[in-house]
């Protein structure tokens, strides 16, 4: 039995959606835990491209049952739009994915609050989506929130709806001068997404234990990075949620003692969306080529994303947070064409080494990178899918990034779609799964 954690072990955009699509067809299952729409997995397959928010990217192989777990906020104009886009491409959706009627709901006062939030910070924002997120999960930790299961509830939604609507308002026009919202237009409508909801909802935690206890697989699909994670993440320029590893647990309903091994996912490169500290950004040239050569702007929001080198010290905390058991290195090719790659080893602070990632923001952004200089490969390795075919100079590289991370390198992407991967066959990865 293989039940698996897939993280994200830097900021976020490393490519989950792909590995996720790819392992699937070793799982059962596939259960999305924690994050809402503001998540973008991006997968490619025979050169179509997919980019799924909240549908676990499982649901691209036929015949896998995807799961939306409770600690997910689920915007139900979001869910349609992205159920009517796999629908059209043929993908069947209906039978195959369920949604817990313990998951939060995003409404559209959510989404006002963030948004008039976001604009008031000035050149503070943090860089939110302003899809209501945050808002959700702060309605949810006040304990002041709709779940799913009160969309079935015509009486309970319609008193809480306009309750809360009143609330937002008042905070929408006197502390931010924006226009009021209509809570009779609210009520009206998401009374008729439980209606087209009522199909996939159940008790997700149930069917996942049940499932579990029958013996079926099942991938556990992170959204956002672990260096986004509310609690252990670059407060506050941080998600609303857990991105961990041990959110999957909480966010599924599912016990520690089910989870067999966890997965992280890193670019050999660093990106990040949005504000906040970024040690190893690389301005000017360097960073536009990475842009450029990954193509590196949000599948969210289609923003520019932030480009440097590996960051060692950042991704080996994240390895520690996770206990990862392997390491998924994406998007190797788009280094091809530097003479010389650097990789962060280590963060100097007034004089000193640091011996652990920094929690005080205003540290972070002072940090000296302790770069280590390595020559590039120069040699293409796009769509490779053989290890022994890979330049001498890369295989260096990858070694180099495993032992820095102390976590053994289980697949590397050469590229967008599914056939674009080298597995290493002596893997832990390839062990549990592939064995």
């Amino acid at each position: 039995m293989a039940n698996i954690v897939i993280i994200g072990a830097q900021w976020g955009d490393e490519g989950k959606g792909k590995i996720v699509d790819l392992l699937a067809e070793k799982f059962d299952i596939v259960a999305r835990y924690q994050g809402g729409h503001n998540a973008g997995h991006t997968v490619t397959i025979d050169g179509k491209q997919f980019i799924l928010h909240l549908i676990p990217s499982g649901i691209l192989h036929g015949g896998r049952l995807c799961v939306i777990g409770p600690g997910v906020v689920l915007d139900p104009k979001a869910f349609f739009e992205e159920l009517d886009m796999l629908e059209e491409a043929g993908i069947q959706v209906r039978g195959n994915l369920y949604i817990s009627n313990r998951a939060h709901l995003i409404l559209p006062y959510h989404r006002a609050v963030e948004k008039a939030a976001e604009e008031a910070r000035g050149a503070k924002k943090i860089g939110t989506t302003s899809r209501g997120i945050g808002p959700a999960y702060e309605d949810k930790t006040g304990r002041r929130g709709l779940r799913v299961v009160d969309l079935f509830d015509a009486e309970n939604l319609r008193e809480t709806i306009f309750e809360l609507t009143r609330e937002k308002n008042c905070l929408i026009q006197s502390l931010y001068g924006g226009p009021p919202l209509d809570a009779r237009q609210i009520y009206k409508e998401y009374l008729q997404y439980g209606q087209r909801l009522k199909e996939f909802v159940v008790d997700t935690a149930f069917f996942l234990n049940d499932q579990i206890r029958q013996g079926k697989r099942v991938l556990f699909e992170g959204a956002q990075g672990t260096l986004l994670d509310v609690d252990h993440g670059t407060y506050p320029y941080v998600t609303s949620s857990n991105a961990t590893a041990g959110a999957a647990c909480v966010g599924s309903g599912v016990a520690p003692s089910w989870i067999t091994g966890v997965i992280g996912i890193a670019k050999a490169y660093t990106t990040r969306v949005g504000g906040g500290p970024f040690p190893t950004e690389a301005n000017g040239t360097i960073g536009d080529e990475i842009r450029r050569r990954g193509a590196e702007y949000g599948a969210s929001t289609g923003r520019p994303r932030r480009c440097g080198w590996f960051d060692g010290v950042a991704t080996s905390y994240s390895a520690v947070l996770n206990n990862l058991q392997a390491i998924v290195i994406t998007k190797l090719d788009v280094l091809d064409e530097f003479e010389q790659i650097l990789v962060c080893t280590g963060y100097e602070y007034r004089g000193c080494q640091l011996k652990e990632f920094p929690p005080e923001i205003k540290v972070l952004e002072a940090v000296k990178p302790m770069y280590k200089s390595v020559p590039g490969w120069q040699s293409p390795t796009a769509g490779m899918q053989d290890y022994d075919g890979l330049p001498v100079r890369a295989k260096d590289y990858l070694k180099m990034l495993s032992d820095i991370t102390r976590t053994e390198c289980s697949f590397i992407s050469t590229g967008p779609d599914r056939e674009h991967t080298i597995v290493l066959p002596d893997s832990w990865t390839a062990r549990t799964l592939y064995q």
